[in-house]
């Protein structure tokens, strides 16, 4: 079939499918793309002509539709993906912190930005980045290190080799994240004579590995002789749908459960051996549990700093049983490793381990109710400066469906959101906190609204992160995809203005402030009304100062039919703090803060006792 490089990879993708546990699904949703000089004229074109049943999406910026397709590939636990398409040089650029966020988060999205001309004629081309030692080289080489797989097409015929390997790389479990497939303008318009069999149907089975014997036979004697064992469950137990047989693991031997970002929302807050989330964003009762636990079960997590509290969350020599299907994560903290997809694992263990049940009485019990406590008065919060944050975040849960999705990624929000959010519905709690990508909040949003239009999406996002990007409003509003914005306006980046007061450093550069002198922001606050700007792309919003007013702006949002937005003026410093957990920083040595040398001091004095590896 003769077709162009960009005809043939348009209908590649439109045949490619997945098995899960035998049924078949459609692998590749749609694309967006926003068009310019190096790929209006190949993408664009075998878009529009070639026939196909790809969605096609127009993003509003690069990076947004970037995480546009990582909302949609996480909501749909990586069964389903989007392709997203640039032109050349800085809409290339800008799709690199979006492929740094699927391939650090283990979602699958497919980059396709255009590169310069292969034949390097004309030469050099608009927008193109020249390097004078080696001619190879263009922007497009910066995706290299942020994806999982990167190619670069220079012949048509390279085509069929490149796409097995991307589709390889995407349905892989253990190795999923961003894959870029580079386009030179010139070569996306060149034909090829292609052999039919390469737009056959393709079925891709995703197949789930097993633990062996030997291996269930360790960590069932490891268990056994265990009093106090803790899970933490993690994205990987959420993408592989475990949340069944995680339910009944835990009742069967009495085990509480923790979440991690990812995994939040794999269990209901309403389970008993539930105590929501662990680390330096968690809870106090898991993380009471934690220091007391004598082994701990980790389920699909990459046991990064926040769930680790920077490996002070656990004894030192605790055992932990790392169940994960990536061995590279497997084998972190010193763990026992065990590779293995997490419902099959579960189920094996389960057999093995009956008879089996921890000594806990009613510790569970007691610091679930605690937290219980602790979260209703954060929930109840008031001041006459403002709006707690905590306080909208408990209405927007109360008043929520019970099948609502939540999003977030950045600043104090994961935090409370995290450790507040009490999930009533299974995968309804999707936060990007690998990457903590500031300004990704919204076109996520769009993503997941994309992944599940029949149920509301309530997007949390600072005002820091939304001045960074909020774009994609304008796709949800072209596209009829109504997702509801809360956006907390506490005039600036507070979580970090938190981080420098803790540590002993002034003020500075942190708020949203005048400037009154040459070196500082340090006058009155900037006024900024939000939701005149969520106005102007077509958005419903409002502005809100008091309980009532939030009250009833929650009540309009949901009646409203199109993407909406609540600028809540909230209490500046209104966010939770830590609960019994240690975050490791990098404090000055040398300052001229007393406090600063201080904190450094004390921090080196606690760094002798934690966990080396």
């Amino acid at each position: 079939m003769k077709l162009t490089v960009a005809q043939a990879l348009i209908k590649y993708l439109d045949n490619q499918y997945i098995d899960v546990d035998s049924q078949e699904i459609k692998f590749v949703h749609g694309i967006a793309a926003i068009f310019g000089h190096g790929c209006v004229l190949g993408m664009g074109e075998a878009l529009q002509a070639t026939k196909h049943n790809l969605k096609f999406y127009q993003g509003k910026h690069e990076q947004g539709q970037g995480q546009m397709a990582f909302g949609f590939a996480k909501q749909k636990n990586r069964r389903q993906i989007m392709a997203v398409a640039s032109s050349i040089g800085p809409g290339a650029a800008n799709m690199v912190t979006a492929a740094a966020t699927a391939t650090v988060n283990h979602i699958p999205v497919l980059f396709l930005p255009g590169d310069i001309y292969a034949s390097r004629q004309p030469d050099p081309a608009l927008q193109q980045l020249e390097n004078e030692v080696d001619y190879t080289v263009s922007t497009n080489d910066a995706f290299k290190p942020v994806c999982r797989y990167f190619d670069r097409i220079l012949r048509p015929e390279q085509l069929m080799v490149a796409m097995q390997n991307a589709m390889r790389t995407l349905t892989d479990p253990a190795r999923a994240g961003a894959v870029c497939i580079s386009l030179p303008q010139d070569v996306q318009a060149e034909a090829w004579d292609y052999p039919e069999e390469f737009f056959s149907k393709r079925v891709h089975r995703i197949t789930r590995r097993p633990l062996e014997q030997i291996d269930i036979a360790k960590i069932v004697n490891l268990l056994k002789g265990k009093k106090k064992p803790l899970i933490i469950c993690g994205g990987g137990a959420r993408y592989s749908e475990a949340h069944e047989e995680l339910r009944k693991f835990a009742e069967e031997f009495n085990i509480p459960v923790a979440e991690t970002q990812a995994g939040k929302s794999t269990m209901l807050w309403e389970h008993p051996l539930y105590v929501a989330n662990l680390g330096v964003t968690g809870s106090l009762s898991a993380n009471k549990l934690a220091k007391e636990a004598d082994c701990i079960i980790a389920l699909g997590t990459r046991l990064n700093d926040f769930r680790t509290s920077s490996k002070t969350a656990f004894k030192k020599d605790v055992d932990i049983i790392n169940i994960n299907l990536n061995n590279y994560d497997a084998y972190k903290m010193n763990s026992y490793p065990f590779i293995a997809d997490i419902k099959v694992a579960l189920i094996q263990i389960h057999e093995q381990l009956k008879g089996y049940k921890s000594s806990y009485t009613n510790e569970i019990q007691k610091v679930k109710k605690e937290w219980t406590v602790e979260t209703d008065r954060l929930f109840a919060m008031d001041s006459s400066k403002g709006i707690w944050q905590t306080k909208v975040i408990g209405y927007c849960n109360k008043v929520a469906k019970d099948d609502a999705i939540v999003i977030t990624a950045s600043g104090s929000l994961p935090s409370d959101l995290e450790r507040l959010w009490r999930p009533k519905g299974l995968y309804t709690y999707c936060a990007e906190y690998g990457y903590s990508c500031m300004g990704a909040e919204v076109a996520i949003a769009v993503g997941v609204k994309i992944a599940a239009p029949e149920k509301d999406v309530y997007c949390f996002v600072g005002d820091g992160g939304y001045v960074m990007s909020h774009s994609e409003i304008l796709t949800s509003i072209q596209e009829n995809l109504k997702i509801n914005i809360v956006l907390i306006d506490n005039h600036g980046f507070q979580c970090i203005h938190n981080l420098q007061n803790n540590f002993g450093i002034p003020d500075y550069g942190c708020e949203f402030r005048f400037k009154t002198d040459s070196s500082c922001v340090d006058g009155e606050y900037v006024p900024i009304d939000y939701a005149m700007n969520a106005r102007s792309y077509g958005a419903q919003s409002w502005t809100v100062k008091t309980d009532e007013e939030l009250k009833q702006a929650f009540e309009d949002m949901q009646k409203s039919p199109v993407t909406t937005l609540i600028d809540v003026k909230t209490f500046v410093k209104s966010m939770t703090d830590s609960y019994e957990s240690w975050w490791r920083v990098g404090i000055p040595e040398v300052s001229n803060h007393k406090a600063v040398v201080d904190y450094h001091k004390k921090q080196q004095e606690e760094i002798k006792h934690i966990r080396q590896f």
